[in-house]
């Protein structure tokens, strides 16, 4: 399965022994002992591995078309099998970055962690990577001044587009950072461009320089390079957790967008080597033809000559000559084997090729029709807690229900799916246990004010009020009396808060 792939610029600093030695770098200062190949001893060549099965590195070069690729790959015990691919093209001066993960038979776990690879941010610190236009490839955010508000606005307005998606981070309200933003560019490097407004400040003049287009208070906005994908925007919440759960969505997008990039098979690591092997091959079948045009040629003459012998010299020519046909049918037959084994090799390396075709196509289909609607598209709502979408989702199926036809296609489709997504009722649980909390309700004490914490209220002092906001998000905001008159004023107050949050 495709991780991570993008597609970088070098400049020409970057030399074939620049690059060999910049990947064993990347092994040799890895912090993590188990992914060190140990005792590699490189002197210049060309084609060599270093390691065992479980964990090696493969240098290869295709002279023919001045590359060179290099494979790691990692075999975990518990079968998952992690591949990285460095394919350099010193014709183009074109590099891919690839990150694969696969499976043996016996593989136990799927741990959906992605990691960018530490590669990238070495060619960044080295200087090796060619600027995309205007905007160089950084690992840190790229922080849009006063002075650079025209710039962001053509990115906004479409007007400029870069090889790499950009991300677009507003200030909130507060003027801080809505994310971790050196977190993100750390995460989206050689991806995609991590552009930070200085101050909200600049929101009034970039309003007016893109007709009010422009993300603000905190919004982040994602434009493609591809006009057939739309550009995305991700709104603000101030509830807890919502950063990073912010992030990860951003993240998923931009690294689904450049995986779904179409990519030449000369800068796989399959390609190359299927091509270099086809070079071999051919180079093999045309050895197997020279070499049968020598044994015909053996034959014309054997019969030339045998003509011009006495019947003692044709029987010792003879015997001279079988023995010449019998070694070059020895090596003919090695010929064979050999094709054959470079012909499997080959189909074998086609399959692959194929295989990863596909997978970009799914890829790139899946990322085509994010705009369109399935049975159930989640969108981006913040879960407040794990499975309160779905339970929220449910309960307004059950009760429609309720109010269907029984004989009707809508009622048996509604209760098809209650009864098929476990409904655990989790809202109408909390809405339970809020009722019981206030059924009394003559004030807030210390044990009162835990419990409703624990239910996920932030509570803080307002005057003649407490004021709970659900999940720290400023949309959902209840007010309680400090001193409340009756006890309808408690009552009134949960079935507000359960019509608002449950």
């Amino acid at each position: 399965m495709l991780l991570f792939s993008t597609m970088l610029s070098i400049n020409h600093n970057l030399t074939k022994d620049k690059f060999i030695k910049l990947v064993i770098e990347w092994n040799q200062g890895s912090p993590y002992e188990s992914n060190i190949i140990r005792d590699i001893d490189w002197r210049g060549e060309r084609n060599v591995r270093y390691g065992d099965e479980n964990l090696w590195i493969d240098i290869e070069e295709y002279q023919n078309q001045n590359i060179i690729a290099v494979r790691y790959e990692k075999r975990e015990t518990d079968g998952v099998i992690w591949d990285t691919d460095y394919v350099m093209n010193f014709n183009t001066y074109k590099m891919v970055v690839r990150l694969d993960r696969s499976y043996t038979a016996e593989a136990l776990s799927d741990d959906g962690k992605f990691s960018t690879p530490h590669f990238i941010t070495l060619l960044i610190e080295k200087g090796y990577l060619e600027d995309d236009d205007d905007l160089p490839v950084l690992r840190t955010p790229d922080t849009i001044t006063k002075d650079r508000l025209e710039q962001l606005a053509k990115i906004i307005n479409g007007e400029m587009k870069y090889r790499l998606p950009v991300v677009y981070v507003s200030r909130t309200y507060n003027n801080e950072d809505p994310v971790n933003v050196k977190l993100l560019a750390s995460r989206l490097k050689g991806a995609a461009h991590v552009l930070v407004q200085e101050n909200r400040e600049t929101n009034y003049e970039l309003k007016n320089l893109c007709d009010k287009k422009n993300e603000y208070y905190g919004a982040i906005g994602v434009y493609f390079p591809n006009p057939a994908i739309n550009n995305k925007r991700y709104l603000y919440r101030s509830a807890v957790g919502y950063d990073d759960f912010l992030m990860q969505k951003v993240v998923q997008l931009v690294i689904q967008y450049v995986n779904t990039q179409t990519v030449d098979m000369l800068y796989t690591w399959q390609g190359v080597n299927n091509s270099i092997l086809m070079d071999r091959l051919q180079k093999q079948r045309e050895e197997r033809v020279a070499a049968e045009a020598a044994k015909k040629a053996v034959e014309e003459e054997k019969l030339r000559i045998l003509d011009t012998l006495s019947e003692e010299e044709r029987r010792y020519k003879t015997e001279a000559i079988e023995e010449a046909k019998a070694a070059a049918d020895k090596i003919l037959e090695g010929f064979d084997d050999d094709l054959q084994k470079l012909q499997d090799q080959v189909d074998s390396l086609s399959r692959t090729n194929e295989a990863l075709q596909y997978e970009n196509q799914g890829l790139r289909a899946k990322l085509a029709s994010t705009e369109s609607v399935p049975l159930l598209y989640m969108g981006d709502e913040f879960e407040f807690y794990q499975e309160e979408i779905k339970d929220m989702i449910l309960a307004v199926l059950d009760d429609a229900e309720k109010t269907l036809h029984p004989r009707s296609r809508r009622y048996d489709v509604v209760q098809s799916v209650v009864r098929s997504n476990n409904y655990k009722k989790l809202n109408a649980k909390r809405a339970e246990e809020l009722k019981r909390l206030l059924k009394d309700y003559h004030g807030m004490p210390g044990p009162l004010y835990q419990q409703l914490e624990s239910m996920g209220f932030k509570i803080t002092s307002d005057g003649k009020h407490y004021k709970l906001t659900y999940y720290g998000d400023e949309r959902y905001v209840f007010t309680l009396a400090k001193t409340p008159s009756d006890f309808r004023g408690g009552k009134n107050a949960t079935q507000s808060i359960i019509n608002g949050v449950f």
